[in-house]
């Protein structure tokens, strides 16, 4: 038996989204194998945790910080002080600004740095600065964990074999999907540019006449709020688009939803693809980089359209809202397709990275290549 472990995860905050609750899932595993887990999060004591984290798990709290200049440093020195004093084994980060932050206030540090990379860093808002200082901190890495085979490239090849994928664990919410599914389109996450909800609604405004009994509902908040109530208003669609904001518990969407449409721009991981897909939604999603083409086998479990075009994503809505039986088919074939992502079989992938990288280091090279060469799920395909 190894000794107890003790690991940090580090993140940005712990509201609603994807990365928030694979870290409520990877915490809750972890504790239960006997490690020690701090969970650390550049968010406010009074912010909403709303993936609940394990009992046993430490929560600091770093506090959100003004915009400016001196930001990023100030957040380094804190998260520095912090890791210094509680000196864990392990250290995991996830999203591309928090990992360059991680790596940098691990600088001198005993504890090995797992970076996790948790979207497209090639199309983020953010500065290039930060892909670019990505770019040199990632030789710091011990290891670095990709969801999909795709990214790969976004890495420097001088990384890449450092690289292990581990998608997401998808453990289907505790909610009962209706029987027989509602005519209600639903389309879930932060109302930003990433999530292509303006593409959406131009899409389903066109085909809306073709299929007055559904519903489109989206699901989340975010800045963009205002712009896509505007969008809906301008185009007469109040009446058959709502904006939902969140649901009142995690998943609590499903419950009335009766398909599943994801309109990216971009993406890291679905997890709201997978979760519809593990609960035998019919889904049709944008091939965007990265993700659905490795959880959709098109036809068979799910619909895949080009990504940032509005005629084909409406071409897509009016097959999947007017076919019940394709609707039925891709629905049960995609909840079989899940059982590859179940908690049970991407956690072990977790152990096998963590064992690894946590023995001595004369060791862990060669056995942090040996368990990366089983730490992945086969990819459908990997676009060029």
């Amino acid at each position: 038996m190894m000794r107890r472990r003790h690991i940090a995860i580090v993140t940005s905050g712990l509201g609603a989204g994807g990365a928030e609750r694979v870290i409520a899932l990877i915490a809750d595993h972890l504790v239960a194998r006997g490690d020690r887990v701090s969970v650390i999060a550049f968010d406010r004591p009074d912010d909403p945790i709303f993936h609940p984290l394990p009992e046993g798990a430490t929560i600091h709290r770093l506090g959100a910080t003004r915009r400016s200049a001196i930001e990023p440093l100030a957040r380094i020195m804190r998260l520095r002080r912090l890791l210094a004093a509680a000196q864990p084994d392990i250290v995991l980060s996830l999203l591309t600004k928090i990992n360059a932050i991680t790596l940098l206030a691990t600088i001198g540090l005993p504890a090995r740095v797992i970076p996790c990379e948790r979207n497209n860093p090639t199309r983020q808002d953010a500065h290039p600065i930060w892909n670019l200082a990505l770019r040199l901190l990632y030789r710091r890495a011990t290891a670095i964990v990709l969801q999909t085979a795709a990214s790969r490239r976004c890495l420097p090849r001088g990384v890449r074999k450092r690289a292990t994928v581990i998608p997401n664990p998808i453990e289907p919410y505790a909610v009962a999907t209706q029987d027989p599914l509602p005519p209600r389109l639903a389309a879930v996450g932060r109302l930003t540019h990433q999530k292509g909800f303006d593409l959406l609604i131009d899409a389903y405004a066109r085909v809306a006449d073709r299929h007055p009994a559904w519903q489109l509902d989206i699901w989340g908040e975010g800045d963009d709020r205002a712009t896509l109530a505007s969008r809906i208003a301008t185009l007469g669609m109040a009446d058959r688009i709502a904006l939902r904001g969140l649901s009142a518990a995690p998943g609590g969407w499903l419950a009335e939803a009766g398909a599943l449409v994801l309109s990216s721009r971009y993406e890291g991981f679905p997890n709201v693809l997978a979760e519809a897909m593990a609960a035998g939604l019919p889904v049709l999603a944008t091939d965007c980089a990265f993700g659905p083409a490795e959880l959709i086998a098109p036809e068979r479990t799910g619909l895949l359209i080009p990504a940032e075009n509005v005629a084909t994503l409406a071409i897509g809505l009016d097959r999947l809202l007017g076919d019940d039986a394709l609707r039925s088919r891709i629905g049960t074939a995609a909840r079989a397709a899940m059982r590859a992502y179940a908690p049970s079989t991407v956690l072990a992938r977790w152990d096998a990275l963590l064992d690894a990288v946590a023995r001595p280091r004369r060791k862990a090279k060669a056995r942090f290549i040996r368990a990366s060469s089983y730490c992945h799920l086969p990819a459908r395909r990997e676009r060029s």
